[in-house]
């Protein structure tokens, strides 16, 4: 079995590590594009035709199944990459977990990059699984740059700003972005700091590594022997995870895989 995983950077750590915890046995392919990133302020057909050259680089290696682990790119990128590349090879998109935090009955905070704040598809996305909790939205931005590049300082200055602008009583909080995830203990701390109660995190990459062993007719494996084996694309070169993917526990246990 082969997943294979895209993204503009680093965003598809935590949805690889996801899938490596529910298959240990399955290869991964990473397809990132550092030569075009950031895909956040191009312009939808401009992140679209990059979207698609990942993709594209990825499905040379004849993968089961591709996990679309970005939101910019699930967002403006989605029907392309499934009208070019399915059912040969079933497409799985990342949509921020906004219906399951709602399920608690709020107040749900939904960070995400400035682009995505009071976008039409968040609107449409909150008003379709969330109408009737309240909602607040929070702009986080450089953070998912700070991310990108392991920076600690940018990092921190961005989740504090960001947990400053999340109201106290908040009881959800949803990651809109997939490199937001690679933080989650941290702004679960940010944000429990100032929380009147228990605050509960809801990411994406877990969903997408459950959904496209579905769409592939695969069963959670845990306990497999971890044999799977790791490839890494940078802009549809074969390379190696970037040393900022070390700064993270899901880029340290890929580079477990790698060696095996």
């Amino acid at each position: 079995m082969k997943i294979a995983l895209m993204d503009s950077g680093l965003g598809l750590l935590a949805a690889a590590a996801a899938v490596h915890r529910l298959r240990p046995d399955a290869d991964l392919v990473l397809s990132s594009d550092p030569d075009g990133m950031p895909w956040g302020p191009r312009t939808p057909d401009d992140i679209t035709a990059h979207a698609l050259a990942c993709a594209r680089a990825a499905a040379a290696h004849r993968p089961d199944a591709l996990i679309v682990a970005c939101n910019t790119a699930s967002v403006h990128a989605l029907p392309t990459l499934r009208a070019e590349l399915e059912p040969a090879l079933p497409v799985i998109g990342t949509v921020p977990a906004i219906k399951p935090a709602a399920v608690g009955g709020g107040p749900v905070a939904i960070w995400a990059t400035p682009a995505t704040t009071g976008s039409p598809y968040q609107t449409r996305l909150i008003r379709e699984f969330a109408a009737q909790v309240s909602v607040v939205e929070v702009p986080c931005p450089g953070l998912a740059d700070a991310v990108q590049y392991a920076d600690e300082q940018g990092i921190a200055a961005a989740v504090g700003a960001a947990a400053g602008l999340t109201p106290p009583g908040v009881r959800a909080v949803v990651l809109g972005c997939t490199h937001y995830e690679l933080l989650a203990d941290r702004i679960r701390a940010a944000v429990q700091a100032k929380a009147a109660e228990p605050v509960t995190l809801f990411g994406s990459a877990a969903a997408v590594a459950a959904q496209a062993l579905r769409r592939i007719g695969a069963q959670p494996a845990p306990d497999a022997a971890p044999t799977g084996a790791l490839t890494v694309l940078s802009s549809g070169r074969e390379s190696e995870l970037p040393a900022e993917a070390l700064a993270y526990p899901e880029g340290g246990q890929l580079v477990r895989v790698g060696a095996v």
